[in-house]
């Protein structure tokens, strides 16, 4: 039973965290300092490490409550189309994950740009299962797509051998499915594709040629639908 101590301490560590954020998106990563968050709090650093200790434990634990926040508006906005339109829920889920992105750049910069290191503690187990919740969110979509409107995937004999090894390794140690290679290929082309445009745009590095990069990220969307047998929905306007 939760006493409330328990309850105050919850509370407190829900404070730093959300200042923590805060101070993310108002100031950059370099300024997530322990003291900087006590002096926000009205706090000493000293009395921080009660709750956090080290500066890398910290940040595991805004990483996992961010990953949390982005998994819970993926699962939210595949609520909003039909059950059965495989095409409608993998569309809505890679354009809610580019909206979270682009509306939150520096949370972004924190979850997939340079990994944030901390001891292993259970805050990093923390982070890490967060992160796993968010990559099942997509796995499970192409899990059902795959067992509902199966796609051509190429034969393990024809994957290249380095690659076919490195496939394997995931499949049975990580996601622990039992599924052809090609459908774990499949899954990380449409993956490195989504997650790696998505990047390039938040990170401002196609400014050079795009103003608007919209129209592209749609394009691909296209591309990757016609690989994986979906139809295609332009987005509403408005």
């Amino acid at each position: 039973m939760e006493t409330r101590r328990d309850r105050l301490r919850a509370a407190t560590v829900r404070e730093i965290s959300e200042t923590a954020r805060r101070i993310l998106v108002e100031e950059g990563p370099e300024a997530v300092t322990l003291r900087a968050i006590a002096r926000e709090m009205g706090m000493t650093a000293p009395a921080l490490y009660r709750y956090f200790g080290s500066h890398g434990e910290l940040l595991r634990h805004l990483v996992g409550d961010l990953f949390t926040e982005l998994t819970g508006e993926l699962r939210s906005a595949l609520k909003r189309v039909p059950h059965d339109d495989m095409g409608a829920k993998c569309l809505v889920v890679s354009r809610q994950f580019r909206a979270w992105a682009l509306a939150h750049p520096r949370e972004y910069a924190l979850l997939f740009g340079t990994p944030v290191r901390g001891a292993r503690h259970e805050e990093v187990d923390f982070a890490e299962e967060c992160a796993q919740q968010l990559g099942l969110t997509f796995m499970e979509l192409f899990l059902e797509l795959w067992e509902k409107q199966p796609f051509p995937v190429p034969a393990d004999d024809e994957i290249d051998p380095a690659l076919r090894e490195q496939l394997r390794r995931y499949r049975d140690d990580v996601l622990g499915v039992d599924l052809p290679l090609g459908v774990i290929q499949k899954f990380l082309q449409c993956w490195i594709r989504l997650q790696g445009g998505v990047s390039l745009e938040v990170f401002g590095h196609l400014e050079f040629a795009l103003e608007d990069a919209a129209p592209m990220f749609e394009l691909m969307l296209t591309e990757i639908s016609a690989v994986l047998g979906l139809t295609y929905t332009p987005p509403s306007k408005g």
